[in-house]
């Protein structure tokens, strides 16, 4: 997506009147977020941990998405970004349904002679770009459920911007992890003084058609995007491997919208750090060279560490490209990605408050009936700044004082 000012225009244009101060009703409780849900999609699914205070909303309706979590079931604020005003509105847009969810299933790439948001043949500009539906307004059937976990599954077909045509079956887990499954995954515990939810995503697209995806038609990639609550103070932070550009390569992708600008975009020591304030539409990306299976937030506001932990499987370099154009290396693509919404000039409407944190599996070359699956895990941290500290630091390799320092006027 390259013309910001085009994008504007193109949602003013399908009269999207979401405004920035209400659009997400950031700040509501988890208990609101799930009662308002619960208006517009019957077969909402509530998960919980064994304790009851960790709790996950999951939407059949949209797509299986994650719409919001809590680390405490009966007073605590919801994680996820919430799109209130398109829910209740019934509207059916073009281009894409934003409804919000911290955790959804995208397929990639975006962008690109091997595109699945473009027709074959057409230009890649705004009036052209299309979520596919079954990613967008369809729904994902409830084959399993439980108390803690809750599956789907569908078949669904595909078409490139290059002609070639994909059958496949998505299955879809979401399950809650609990704190011994969350500090085996992290390698460290957890005091009980903070306050915690950790779900992932097990994310599977399974070729079922007669022929084998290569690159030279087009290979797919499984993406999982979360929608996160913006506040004026939330930074991202990406850790990355630290070497010279002649061995690594860049250590960001910032050019998705334009170049992203200093003041809200700082690579140093090891770690990007990027305004997470809805108040700028922009995002980057850190290709596989760089890449470690790490994104996290904070928000001093409401004292929350947010942690993104995915499948980074070794060796692999292959990432499908999602930029807007015929491009020279369509694999050459980004691993994690964080985008910030928000307004192209003062006034103009945006999707809403809210940032992103993203990843992407390896481009899929599928022979038929083969399939691969990829890991997206979330983790919300609230309790004490020094226990949250110490986290940060373990898994982010930077304090939060840091964090919060490196955008302050």
């Amino acid at each position: 997506m390259k013309n910001i000012k085009a994008l504007v225009s193109l949602f003013a244009a399908a009269s999207l009147s979401f405004s920035s101060a209400a659009a997400g009703a950031a700040g509501e409780s988890f208990k609101d977020d799930v009662s308002f849900l619960r208006k517009y999609d019957k077969g909402l699914v509530v998960l919980s941990d064994e304790s009851g205070k960790a709790q996950v909303a999951v939407s059949p309706l949209y797509q299986g998405r994650v719409m919001t979590s809590t680390s405490d079931a009966q007073e605590g604020i919801g994680y996820g970004w919430v799109n209130r005003d398109l829910i209740s509105s019934g509207q059916q847009v073009q281009h894409i349904h934003p409804y919000g969810g911290e955790d959804r299933l995208w397929i990639g790439p975006e962008g690109g002679q091997f595109s699945v948001f473009f027709a074959p043949g057409v230009p890649f500009d705004l009036a052209h770009w299309f979520t596919p539906a079954p990613l967008d307004t369809e729904s994902l059937p409830v084959v399993e459920q439980g108390k803690d976990y809750v599956r789907f599954q569908r078949k669904i077909e595909l078409v490139n911007y290059s002609k070639t045509h994909f059958d496949l079956e998505v299955t879809r887990e979401i399950r809650m992890l609990g704190k011994g499954e969350t500090a085996g995954i992290l390698g460290m515990t957890f005091p009980d003084s903070v306050r915690t939810v950790a779900f992932e995503s097990v994310n599977t697209l399974k070729n079922t058609g007669s022929k084998a995806w290569n690159k030279k038609t087009g290979l797919l990639s499984i993406w999982v995007l979360g929608m996160m609550n913006a506040g004026p103070s939330n930074t991202v932070v990406v850790p990355f491997k630290a070497g010279p550009e002649s061995e690594l390569g860049l250590v960001v992708h910032d050019t998705y919208f334009g170049k992203v600008p200093a003041d809200r975009l700082v690579v140093r020591d090891g770690d990007v750090f990027f305004k997470a304030d809805a108040a700028w539409r922009s995002k980057f990306g850190v290709p596989p060279a760089r890449c470690k299976p790490f994104v996290g937030s904070y928000d001093p506001q409401k004292g929350v560490l947010t942690l993104v932990q995915f499948d980074l499987p070794p060796g692999r370099k292959d990432y499908v490209n999602s930029l807007w154009e015929l491009q020279k290396d369509p694999y050459g693509g980004d691993v994690a990605n964080s985008y910030n919404d928000g307004p192209a000039s003062p006034g103009a409407q945006q999707l809403g408050k809210f940032y992103e944190m993203e990843s992407s599996s390896p481009a899929l070359a599928l022979k038929p009936g083969e399939s691969a699956t990829h890991h997206h895990r979330t983790f919300h941290f609230q309790g004490p700044e020094p226990e949250l500290d110490q986290i940060a630091r373990s898994l982010l390799g930077v304090g939060l004082d840091e964090i919060t320092a490196v955008f302050k006027p």
